[in-house]
C-alpha cells in the first residue's frame, strides 16, 4: 500500500503541474548514471590540472611577459564568469544532462587550443573559449548532481567534488610526468582525446536515464532535512509550499557567499603556500612543493568522507564546523615558527574547507535549481579569483604571513554566517 500510495501522489502532483510524471531510474541505472557523472566531475578536474602544469610552456611559446600572461588568464577567467550564469538559463530551459554533456564535448576540444596560439592576444581569446567550457562544465555537473542527490536520497555532493579533486591530482601528476617528454601541443592533444572519449562513453548513461527534477523546499524553520539529505520523505510529510523569489535569492546569496569566504583559501593557497614556506620559513624547494599537494590531498580526504559527515552531523554542523577548523589551521599555517607546523596547518584547512563549498552549492541547488548553482558558483569561483590576487596586493602592503591571516578571517566568517543563517537557509539534522 505505501508503493501504491506514493504513486498515486505522484501522478495526482503531475495531473497538477499539467505534465506528466518523470519516471525515476530503476537502481541499477542509476548507479550507472551516478558513475557517469562521477567520472565527468573527475573529468573537469583532469582536464584543468593538465592545461595548469603546461602554462610555462605556453607562455614561453607565445613569447608572453608576466603582465602579459596575467592579461591573457583573464580571459579565461572572463568566459567562466560570464558563462555560468547563462549555463543555469540553457539548464532550466533544455535539462542539465543534454547542457552537461555539450559542455563536456567542449572542454575536451578546447584544451588542445592554448599552445596553438602564438601570441598573448591569440592565447587569450582561446582561453576565453576555453574558460567559457570550464564555467559552463562545472553549473551543469553541480545542477545535474543536486538532482541525482535528491534521487539518491543521500548527501553525495560531497564525494562528486572528491572526485574533481581526484581528477585535479591524477593531471597534476601526469602532466609532470610528460612534460618533460612531450610538447605541451601534444600532451594537450592527448588530453582533448581522452576527454572526448569518456564524454562519447557517457552519453548513453547521462541522455537515456533522465533524473526527476529535485523537489525545491523552502528555506523555512522546518527541524527536518530537505529531500536528498539522507532522510527520505514519507507521505505523511506536507509538500513543501513553493519558495518565494526573493527569499529564495537571498538564501542563495547567502550560500555563495560562504562558498566565496572557503573557495578564497583554495586559491590562495594553490599560488602562495610554497611561497610562504620557502621565503616565509626557508623551505627548499622539494618541501615547499609539498604546501599545496598536503593541502589539496586533505580536502580529498576530507570530501570522501564528506557524505558520512553530513549523514551523521547535518550539513549545517559540517559547514560550521568545517568552516572553524579551516580558520583554526589557517591560523597555525600563516603563523608557525616551523615548516613542519605550517604543513600540519594546512591540512587542517583541507580538512576543513573540503566540505562547506559542495554543501553551499548543492544546498542553492535545492532551493533554486540550476539557476540557484549558477549564482552561488559564480560568487565561489570570484573567490578563488580574487584569493591570488588579494594576497598580493596585502603581501606587497605589509607581509605574506599577514595577507594569508585572510584566509582564516573568510573561513571563520563563513562558519559565523553559516551559524546565523542555519535555520532559514540549512536543512537541520
Amino acid at each position: 500500500m505505501p508503493t501504491l500510495n506514493k504513486i498515486r501522489s505522484a501522478l495526482a502532483g503531475a495531473k497538477e503541474r499539467g505534465g506528466r510524471p518523470p519516471a525515476a531510474p530503476h537502481r541499477p541505472d542509476l548507479r550507472r548514471f551516478r558513475h557517469a557523472l562521477t567520472a565527468f566531475f573527475a573529468l573537469d578536474g583532469f582536464l584543468f590540472a593538465g592545461w595548469v602544469v603546461r602554462i610555462p610552456a605556453v607562455k614561453a611559446r607565445t613569447g608572453a611577459s608576466d603582465s602579459a600572461l596575467g592579461l591573457a588568464l583573464l580571459g579565461l577567467s572572463a568566459g567562466a564568469v560570464v558563462t555560468m550564469m547563462a549555463t543555469g538559463r540553457l539548464c532550466s530551459r533544455f535539462g542539465n544532462q543534454p547542457v552537461l554533456l555539450g559542455c563536456g564535448f567542449l572542454l575536451s576540444l578546447s584544451v588542445a587550443l592554448p599552445p596553438l596560439a602564438r601570441s598573448p592576444l591569440a592565447l587569450g581569446l582561446v582561453l576565453l573559449v576555453f574558460g567559457a567550457a570550464y564555467g559552463g562544465m562545472n553549473v551543469a555537473l553541480n545542477s545535474t548532481a543536486v538532482d541525482l542527490v535528491a534521487a539518491l536520497d543521500r548527501p553525495a555532493m560531497p564525494g562528486f567534488h572528491a572526485a574533481f579533486s581526484l581528477g585535479g591530482m591524477l593531471g597534476a601528476g601526469l602532466g609532470g610526468l610528460l612534460a618533460g617528454a612531450l610538447s605541451p601541443t601534444r600532451h594537450l592533444l592527448l588530453l582533448a582525446a581522452a576527454g572526448l572519449a569518456l564524454a562519447a562513453l557517457a552519453t548513453r548513461p547521462l541522455l537515456r536515464f533522465p533524473l526527476p527534477a529535485a523537489r525545491r523546499p523552502a528555506p523555512s524553520r522546518r527541524t527536518g532535512p530537505a529531500p536528498g539529505h539522507g532522510i527520505p520523505r514519507t507521505d505523511a510529510d506536507p509538500a513543501p509550499a513553493p519558495d518565494p523569489p526573493r527569499r529564495a535569492r537571498r538564501a542563495v546569496a547567502v550560500l555563495g557567499v560562504i562558498a566565496l569566504c572557503t573557495a578564497y583559501g583554495e586559491g590562495a593557497l594553490a599560488d602562495w603556500s610554497a611561497l610562504h614556506l620557502t621565503d616565509d620559513l626557508g623551505a627548499g624547494p622539494a618541501l615547499a612543493a609539498a604546501g599545496y599537494s598536503v593541502f589539496a590531498g586533505a580536502m580529498t580526504v576530507g570530501r570522501l568522507l564528506g557524505t558520512t559527515l553530513v549523514e551523521r552531523l547535518g550539513p549545517g554542523a559540517v559547514l560550521i564546523r568545517g568552516g572553524a577548523l579551516g580558520c583554526c589551521g589557517m591560523l597555525l599555517g600563516a603563523l608557525a615558527p616551523s615548516v613542519w607546523a605550517a604543513l600540519a596547518g594546512f591540512v587542517l584547512t583541507g580538512l576543513g574547507l573540503a566540505n562547506v563549498f559542495p554543501i553551499a552549492i548543492g544546498r542553492a541547488g535545492d532551493l533554486a535549481g540550476p539557476g540557484g548553482v549558477a549564482a552561488a558558483s559564480t560568487l565561489g569561483y570570484g573567490g578563488i579569483l580574487l584569493g591570488p590576487v588579494a594576497i598580493g596586493l596585502l603581501a606587497e602592503r605589509f607581509s605574506l604571513q599577514a595577507a594569508l591571516l585572510t584566509v582564516a578571517l573568510l573561513a571563520g566568517a563563513a562558519a559565523l554566517t553559516a551559524a546565523a543563517a542555519r535555520r532559514a537557509v540549512l536543512p537541520q539534522r
